[in-house]
């Protein structure tokens, strides 16, 4: 098996014991993604959140803009300086489409002993019934939803008690506005960390102008 991207057991501190994992394409990310992940640090007390940057999101097949490795590198860039977030490639080294439940379990082996929240937004939450094998994501980890006011859709019932709200303020900034700009050539730099414009910049992702 590859060497895991996962380094939570290399640096000499404490093994975390609460772990919030965050999965995405991250195409790219974004300042909101960020501030996610702040408030599921603070509100579930957890000692760190692994970015999983998603090599084949089944859900999404073809629409990734920026290479997994290019995504990789962005997240990695937006985290510097965020001791208690991590960039994880985990599903970058599995064949085939990026199964959350794969990457629970995975993550489970790595880090035994560890409690799990995985940070899903309101729509995966009210999606999750029809997604491969859920009850082997509910039975290893407790969800973190980020809430959609007006979302307007019914939460299924199964879900009661698997799940709470973060207190996070709706936002407009999504990827898929971003990228937009960056072909427009329109500013984008207040809505990513410098570090990742800078990547966008260097490496012309999204065709972006240096």
């Amino acid at each position: 098996m590859p060497e895991t991207p996962v380094r939570l057991y290399t640096d000499g501190t404490p093994a975390p014991k609460r772990i919030g994992i965050y999965g995405g394409t991250f195409d790219p990310v974004h300042n909101a993604h960020l501030d996610i992940a702040r408030a599921a640090l603070e509100s579930a007390h957890l000692d760190k959140v692994l970015f999983v940057v998603a090599a084949r999101p089944p859900h999404k097949r073809d629409d990734t803009y920026a290479s997994p490795e290019q995504r990789l590198a962005m997240v990695e860039a937006a985290l510097e300086g965020e001791p208690r977030m991590e960039a994880c490639g985990i599903e970058l080294d599995r064949d085939g489409p990026s199964y959350t439940g794969d990457t629970v379990v995975e993550i489970e082996r790595i880090c035994p002993g560890a409690k799990l929240f995985l940070i899903i937004g309101m729509d995966s939450l009210i999606d999750l019934p029809n997604w491969r094998d859920p009850g082997r994501i509910l039975s290893r980890a407790h969800l973190l939803v980020v809430p959609r006011p007006g979302n307007g859709r019914v939460i299924p019932e199964s879900l009661a008690g698997k799940y709470d709200l973060l207190p996070f303020d709706e936002t407009d900034v999504s990827s898929t506005d971003i990228r937009g700009r960056i072909q427009r050539g329109a500013s984008f730099a207040e809505l990513v960390p410098p570090a990742v414009e800078r990547v966008i910049r260097d490496a012309g992702i999204y065709h972006a102008r240096v």
